[in-house]
Parts: C-alpha cells; structure tokens; sequence
C-alpha cells in the first residue's frame, strides 16, 4: 500500500478521474457563476458587462438583507431542532429501547425517503384553514379556539416551516447521531456507572464528549443544508405571504429565472457560498476543542 500510494502516477491515476468529474460538476460550473456576477443580462437578450454595479447592489438591497435574516433564523432554527431532536431520539435507542429499537427507526426514518413536494402538500393539508378546517384548526375549534390562518402571516408561516423541515430530517439525524452512540464502548459506560455517574452526569461527563465528532458532524450536515433550503420552502409557501419566508436561495432563483438577470442572480449565489464558508470554518474551529479534557 505504501509504496502504491507513494508513486505520484498510481495516486493520479486512482484519484484523477474523480478530481475530473468533481471539478466539471462543482469547480466549473462556480469560476461560471463568478464570471457571470460582472454581467447583466440573459442567454436570450444576451450578457453585457457590468463591473462591479451587482455587487453594489447587493449591498443596498432591502430584499437580500431579508432574505439574508431569514436564512439565518431558519438555518439556526432548524439546525438546533433537527440536531437535538436527533440526538434525544439516538439516546431513547441506545439506553432504552435498544434491540427493540430497529422498528421505531425505520418508522422515524419514513419521512426522510419521502418526496419534499409530498411532504409539503401534507403539512398544507394539516395547517389550512379553508376551504375545510385542517386536522390542526379542527384540534383549536374542539378546544374553543378559533381557527388560525397559518400561512396568512410570516409568523405563523415560519413555525409550519420550521416544524416541518425538523419532522421530516429528524430521522436522518437519529440515526446518524446512533451510529456514533454506539461506538461508546460498554466497558466505559460500565466503569461509569460503578464510580457513581448515571442519568444527566452519564450524559455530560461520558456520553456527550465521546459522541462530539459525531454530533459536530451532525451539525456541519444540518446547517450546511438549512443554509441552501430550497425545495421544502417552494413546497410549502413559495416564499409567501408576500416575501416574508423567502430565502436567499429562492430569492437568487426568481431573480435568475424569473426575472432574467443571470448576473444579479449569480451575485447572490456568491454571497450564499461565502456564507456557507464562513459558518463551515466557524463550526470546525469549534469542533477543534478537545471535550474529553474537561
């Protein structure tokens, strides 16, 4: 192994094809969308140059810094949701269900294979308010409560969502997060438990430091996805009411495709991956502290 690893023309040729098709898929296709972002225009009526007039823009614009809050308060929403719900139910696994937990998986998993417009039309079902009272309203009006138009105010709108996209990855993150529990080894539970740690002391000194890589992880997934949401959003309300739950990735979209302006378009898209960037860099100089030291 050591000496194919150390001829540069074995490992070029083992890794070239994948460097290949990763840099024609993810590489190209960015140095375009940088390109365009000095350029206005579209492939119908063409591009023309435009210097640095999107990125002025870009810092003026009352809608990017919208959009921009909104992709923040999501992503931190639903990050936080998605992994501590993930982990409470890889605990509820491990430590108490255990060999009987493989049928409460597969079922808390279902969601994640299902189609995003499904789950979208599902919740839509669930929240309506007309033409016929949703499961959720018709629960308010046996209790007194008059219904609620959900999707007729950003609040409202904004917790469907948030309450949504955590229901339907919870499962992902569960397992994931279960993967890494039970790696623990037993014998140190067990030495755990003789010196006298059980409960909430089991879970802060022994459990949760040696399951960190895991949930950091975790949590570079999450946030990762949760900053580029696109599908679920569209599904559920399309950025609606008005723009109040629209993010920058839907907001890049409808200024590439819906109003035409390529240029403008790829401007936001840049600002989103140096967001991505910055909170990948921030969450991995995090992860870099040792916990098992504390």
């Amino acid at each position: 192994m050591h000496r194919v690893l150390g001829d540069r023309r074995a490992v070029l040729i083992l890794i070239g094809p994948a460097l290949l098709v990763y840099s024609l898929i993810m590489l190209v296709p960015m140095v375009w969308s940088l390109g365009y972002s000095f350029t206005k225009g579209n492939p119908i009526d063409g591009f023309s140059g435009s210097g640095l007039d999107n990125f002025h823009r870009l810092f003026t614009d009352p809608d990017v810094r919208h959009a921009l809050w909104f992709t923040a308060k999501y992503a931190v929403t639903v990050t936080v949701g998605q992994v501590v719900a993930g982990y409470l139910l890889a605990l509820l696994y491990v430590f108490f269900l255990k060999r009987a937990s493989a049928l409460v998986r597969t079922l808390v998993f279902f969601p994640v294979v299902l189609p995003t417009v499904a789950v979208g039309l599902l919740f839509k079902n669930f929240f309506q308010v007309a033409p016929q009272a949703g499961p959720v309203n018709s629960l308010l009006n046996s209790v007194g409560i008059d219904s609620i138009d959900w999707f007729g105010s950003s609040g409202h709108a904004f917790w469907v969502l948030i309450i949504m996209d955590i229901w339907r990855s919870m499962g992902f993150y569960a397992v994931l997060l279960f993967a890494g529990l039970v790696d623990i080894p037993e014998e140190v539970l067990e030495s755990a438990r003789l010196d006298g740690a059980s409960g909430l002391r089991l879970l802060r000194h022994i459990v949760l430091p040696m399951s960190f890589p895991v949930l950091m992880s975790s949590l570079i997934f999450s946030i990762n996805g949760t900053l580029k949401a696109f599908d679920s959003i569209v599904a559920l309300t399309n950025g609606g009411p008005g723009n109040s739950t629209s993010p920058l990735t839907l907001y890049m979209f409808q200024t590439s495709f819906t109003y035409g302006d390529y240029g403008y378009g790829s401007t936001i898209a840049l600002l989103l991956t140096v967001v991505c960037l910055m909170v990948t860099l921030v969450v991995f100089r995090v992860s870099r502290r040792d916990l098992t030291k504390d």
